[in-house]
């Protein structure tokens, strides 16, 4: 039964407005049928835990139309809105502007639980997105953004804009920081006569001044400043404790004290300092925001994302980096490539694996004039596609940092953070304590001005900061200069990295400047044919042969295969053709043993082999040299006829091995783990795809194509390999800055907590150290990110 006292207005259990006309359900009383609709839904799907984490957390609601969403079916429009459909499979975004809580989080991420056919829902609470994942044979996309609204959050949608890509203006902070200002204004000045120590004669007057302070005080209590007071409340029905706690302490012993003296007649209180306490929190608070708004580390559109596809201009396949991608431009997509953007297919079929996106590897047969998603990878024959959106990096990235692809670990510096934030809190309300008895002992006028102080001044923020901002700021620095890097995280395994290992075919060599010699005999046609099957693979070899092969061919193949680590097979005017390895074509002829030897049988038979002279990236062996600190190896799957060129490369100390196959180059990385080794893998993420996702941190290269594992942590542009040294540097730099960051916020706590407890510190001042210490923190770690990387990088044009 719910307790009304008397006197008192009645609230709503499901929004917390007053119940004019109160409608009753199991003893709780609902302001109107919106309302008691969504307790019911809740309730039937045992989901009340929603309001057991905040008082009154839902939102006002008005009766459901479900009609009102059902154009979202609409074949146009539903193209316009969902990220992704399949037949069994599909994904949308809405922007929900009325996600403002942790319990709005708690039933927005349990949609599944309303319906079945909703499989996972994840909040986005910054941008106040839901990602919804359904299945559309069982439920509409109308039902999906109609259960949303039910339940009180409509999705605002719009069709001509990015939902959510602004960020939004915070007004009840505006607000509350607008009433606190008046109130701390009119307070200070019906205050001046106790500040000029003026004759206290009329009491009369300094009754009424005081009594108007109280009265303009109320407000910035309980509207302006309770949001610390109702998180800290939560913290404690949560059986924790936040940064929330000292801070609420501190303004509810003022507000209480104050209120004590007023009533009483005993003194003017302290209702100055409080009001003014409360505005420059906010201040703080609003000015955090926008600090971290204006250094916030999106990639949306704004980092390099270095992966490239074919698009026709002026009659010829050239190839551009995804980003320049534009409505109506024609592709050409290729074995194992990523598809950039939404398109759609020009050719009869294609095979497309959306385990990127869905996490089911199995194909899917995609029909000519269907769209095709972004994020899918082709099986198969080449296809020509137009796009149909621009490329959203922020849509390629978010796949990429999938539950499914990310390596399990845990973050050494977050640990410390989490460790520190947990007993910070209860250090500062101790040395609170201990100061208050002091100073009741001592000068019990000044005890609760200095109990204040104690409370306000410690802040762990700037310690919760540090990390995100300098690994953040240091993830920009790389994106400028060509390694696009999964998430901040890495940075932080970067820097810990002991052995490097090398992938050889794509990685150490690339096609420049090759030397390309078929010994045996093809006839103009059958090379022909050749050149069309290896422009069907991204393989480094079979994009060296391609190149180098001047006659062309109008045929089309037929089952087109790849295998990893073995070749490439198809059908061409009813021959079968095999290129690759010797085992693979079935070869028994002994190879020139210098070189890399790709060999080419049709029908089952022979015709000999292309012996490639593949030239080593420039300023390879000087960045090798710059990593003599680093264990060094090399893994091939080709022969060992390039060992005595590799050897000049890399030190004797390095293993070089050749022959190696995708499992052993999995067991190497596994093999240096066990000997407790911290593993960068550099590969081409074709064969060694295992490699890169076993290692502690795996960085694609990329050449002009737009192959890459989403396993991997990172892409790096082929031409910028060079530079991999001074990368690590800068991981290593970055570990440093943030070591710097903690001892700075480590000695701005120690030292405002002495100037706090002796007494020479006013909870005014105190309210506007809080937030420049987060501030200082954060801007060094920018600035300092930001000069380091000029100064190790000044050389960038000189090295490339």
């Amino acid at each position: 039964m719910v307790e009304v006292e008397v006197g008192s207005e009645l609230k709503c259990y499901h929004c917390g407005q007053t119940c004019e006309e109160p409608l009753w359900l199991n003893d709780k009383p609902f302001c109107c049928y919106g309302c008691k609709t969504v307790f019911e839904i809740l309730d039937s799907n045992d989901l009340c835990e929603y309001y057991t984490l905040d008082r009154n957390p839902g939102n006002t609601v008005g009766a459901t139309n479900k009609e009102a969403f059902a154009y979202l079916d609409e074949k146009n429009i539903r193209k316009k809105v969902i990220d992704f459909d399949s037949p069994t499979f599909a994904s949308v975004k809405f922007y929900v502007p009325a996600i403002h809580c942790i319990s709005c989080i708690w039933l927005l991420e349990n949609l599944h639980k309303l319906n079945p056919a909703i499989l996972k829902s994840q909040v986005n609470f910054a941008r106040k997105l839901v990602d919804v994942e359904f299945d559309p044979g069982q439920v509409q996309l109308s039902t999906v953004a109609a259960t949303l609204s039910e339940v009180g959050y409509t999705p605002q949608i719009n069709l001509d804009a990015d939902q959510g890509a602004k960020p939004q203006v915070n007004k009840q902070l505006i607000l509350k920081l607008a009433i606190a200002g008046f109130c701390f204004g009119n307070v200070m000045l019906f205050s001046f006569p106790e500040y000029l120590g003026l004759d206290h004669s009329d009491h009369n007057l300094m009754r009424i001044f005081s009594w108007l302070n109280f009265s303009l005080s109320i407000p910035v209590f309980f509207y302006s400043g309770f949001g610390y007071v109702r998180s800290a409340w939560r913290s404690f029905k949560d059986k924790q404790i936040n940064i929330d706690v000292p801070i609420a302490a501190g303004l509810i012993a003022l507000f209480l004290r104050s209120s004590y003296d007023i009533i009483t007649a005993t003194g003017p209180g302290y209702l100055d300092s409080f009001t003014g306490l409360v505005f420059f929190l906010l201040i703080g608070r609003w000015f955090q925001g926008k600090t971290y708004e204006s250094l916030a580390f999106d990639r949306d559109f704004t980092s390099y994302f270095p992966l490239a596809i074919n698009r026709f201009v002026k009659n010829e396949w050239k190839p551009v980096v995804i980003y320049d991608l534009n409505r109506g431009d024609q592709i050409r997509v290729r074995n194992m490539e990523i598809i950039p953007a939404d398109s759609t297919l020009l050719d009869a079929f294609a095979y497309i694996d959306y385990s990127f996106v869905t996490g089911e590897a199995k194909p899917v047969k995609v029909l000519q004039g269907e769209l095709v998603y972004a994020g899918g990878r082709l099986i198969g024959t080449p296809v020509n596609l137009v796009v149909e959106k621009k490329t959203s990096q922020s849509h390629l990235t978010s796949l990429w940092n999938n539950d499914a692809f990310k390596k399990i670990s845990e973050s050494k510096y977050q640990k410390i953070i989490d460790s520190a934030a947990r007993r910070f809190t209860w250090v500062v309300l101790a040395i609170a304590v201990v100061t208050f008895i002091y100073w009741k002992v001592y000068d019990p006028s000044q005890m609760w001005l200095v109990l204040t102080a104690v409370l306000m001044v410690a802040c762990p923020c700037a310690l919760a900061l540090a990390a995100p901002f300098t690994f953040g700021s240091m993830l920009r620095v790389f994106g400028r200069n060509n390694l696009y890097l999964k998430n901040a995280d890495i940075i932080e395994k970067l820097a810990s990295v002991d052995t490097v290992v090398f992938d050889k075919t794509g990685t150490v060599t690339h096609g420049r400047t090759p030397e390309i010699k078929f010994e045996g005999h093809l006839t103009p046609l059958q090379l022909g044919h050749i050149k069309l099957l290896t422009s069907y693979s991204t393989h480094p070899l079979s994009v060296l042969i391609a190149k180098s092969i001047k006659v062309t061919s109008t045929e089309t193949a037929e089952d087109f295969k790849e295998f990893s680590g073995k070749g490439i097979q198809g059908i061409i005017h009813g021959q079968r053709y095999k290129i690759g390895s010797a085992s693979f074509t079935g070869s028994i002829t002994q190879a020139n043993p210098l070189g890399t030897h790709v060999f080419v049988s049709i029908d089952n038979e022979v015709y000999g082999y292309f012996n490639i002279k593949s030239s080593v990236r420039p300023n390879f062996k000087t960045m090798l040299e710059r990593l003599s600190d680093k264990n060094t190896s090399l893994l091939s799957g080709d022969n060992d006829s390039d060992r005595g060129s590799m050897q000049k490369l890399f030190n004797t100390a390095s293993s070089l091995l050749f022959n190696q196959s995708p499992h052993d180059k999995l067991r190497y990385i596994e093999q240096l783990q066990r000997e407790g080794k911290k593993v960068l893998m550099i590969g081409d993420g074709l064969n060694d795809a295992g490699a890169l996702k076993q290692s502690d941190v795996g960085i694609a290269i990329t050449d002009d194509t737009g192959v890459f594992t989403p396993a991997c942590d990172g892409i790096l542009l082929g031409e910028k390999l060079h530079m991999l040294d001074q990368y690590l540097e800068l991981a290593r730099a970055s570990s440093v800055i943030l070591k710097t960051g903690f001892a700075i916020s480590f000695f701005y706590n120690a030292i405002a907590l002495s100037f706090a407890v002796t007494g020479y510190l006013t909870p005014l001042v105190a309210a506007i150290l809080m937030p420049i210490s987060s501030i200082s923190v954060v801007g060094f770690s920018s600035v300092a990110v930001n000069f380091i990387a000029k100064r190790k990088l000044k050389n960038i044009k000189n090295l490339s």
